[in-house]
């Protein structure tokens, strides 16, 4: 048997990883760990969160994906495609299982996808699963003692690389509002809640659970985070919410 698992390890804190995630990840013959083709020497988050519970010899750094700075899709393509058959050749090489750790969810919004279709075309035989991970609008949600939706409020979730209009329908339209990748769209961002009222119910979040993590009211943001926010930043928007009860 051959049995590809993307394993989703949480935004970063290794405390996140559930107790599933772990095993899967230290039954497995390899684990691949994503890095950005064109991101900074070192472990990755991935890497970090998933070397605090797996023996490092199995653990195999493979470039997966380069950063959004310039919209090189077909270059993304090529890593994606190139990551898949690394995985091919450990199958080909022995390994029964292999696990592929991806920050956050393996289903939400993430790159796993496009690997596992290119390993199922490459290899057919191979059996694709995945292991849920927290995700960084649940962990930011925890840290910032924030209600993500309650009642029959209506949750959106969104990736602002769909474009700052649809944010801003969003916040139009629906309770509560997570907005992913936002980084470089912060300023932006801010103006839009500020238009729409809703900068009193608005948090954000960076690096949750690593050393540099910031996390609060957007309105006491400092002007440099707002300013050099990181592309994986989330943004929480939530319902305005005035009894107990209220939202039933």
């Amino acid at each position: 048997m051959r049995l590809l698992t993307g394993v989703g390890v949480g935004p970063g804190d290794p405390d996140l990883v559930t107790v599933k995630a772990v095993r899967v990840l230290r039954e497995a013959d390899v684990v691949f760990v994503p890095v950005l083709a064109d991101g900074p020497e070192g472990p990755g988050r991935a890497e970090a969160t998933v070397r605090a519970h797996v023996d490092g010899a199995t653990v195999r750094a493979v470039p997966f994906a380069l950063s959004d700075r310039g919209g090189r899709t077909a270059q993304r393509l090529n890593a994606w495609d190139e990551a898949a058959r690394e995985v091919v050749a450990a199958f080909e090489d022995g390994a029964e299982r292999i696990a592929f750790a991806t920050i956050g969810d393996p289903n939400i919004y993430s790159t796993f996808s496009y690997l596992a279709q290119t390993v199922r075309t490459l290899m057919p035989s191979a059996d694709v699963e995945t292991v849920p991970g927290i995700t960084a609008m649940q962990d930011l949600a925890s840290r910032s003692g924030t209600v993500l939706a309650e009642g029959r409020e209506v949750l959106a979730l969104f990736p602002m690389t769909a474009g700052l209009e649809a944010y801003e329908q969003a916040l139009a339209s629906f309770d509560t509002v997570v907005a992913y990748k936002g980084g470089r769209f912060l300023p932006e961002m801010l103006a839009a809640v500020a238009e729409a009222d809703r900068t009193g119910q608005t948090v954000f979040g960076a690096a949750l659970g690593l050393p540099e993590e910031v996390v609060g009211p957007v309105a006491e943001l400092a002007p440099e985070t707002v300013a050099g926010a990181p592309y994986l930043s989330t943004v929480i928007t939530t319902a305005r919410r005035r009894e107990r009860g209220g939202a039933l």
